[in-house]
């Protein structure tokens, strides 16, 4: 207890062995720990195209892929953030078929031929024996 004011100060404080009003007793003029904990509004939300929670509810666009607009968000600087995007990290609905007819040709119109039916069935032959 502080010999001549009669409040209780911190012993560690540099106003205890001075007779000044501790300073350990002022309200904290702080931005850090105790700011955090009031923080309960949330200004991003679901963005519905890429997936992630970085659609700005007033500004009303994503801050990850750029929607609205049309052409998604992306910057040549980082060689991790264009991996992480690039052809082939998704499903690839429309380049999986693009490829699979890239293979033979691009043909349509066309059906295969019919298949001749093997003369010696060794599989049957065998479970006869």
């Amino acid at each position: 207890m502080h010999a001549t004011s009669g409040i209780i100060a911190h012993v560690g404080c540099p106003c205890y062995d001075l007779d000044l009003f501790p300073c350990c007793l002022k309200s904290k003029m702080t931005k850090g720990t105790s700011s955090f904990g009031k923080r309960h509004n949330k200004s991003h939300t679901l963005c519905r195209r890429c997936g992630r929670s970085s659609y700005h509810i007033q500004k009303k666009t994503c801050a990850q892929c750029g929607y609205p607009a049309a052409k998604i968000r992306k910057f040549n600087w980082s060689v991790k953030a264009k991996r992480r995007k690039t052809t082939g990290t998704g499903r690839q609905r429309h380049l999986k078929i693009i490829y699979r007819k890239f293979r033979n040709g691009f043909r349509e119109g066309t059906t295969a031929k019919p298949r001749q039916k093997s003369q010696g069935q060794p599989s049957q032959a065998l479970a006869k024996q």
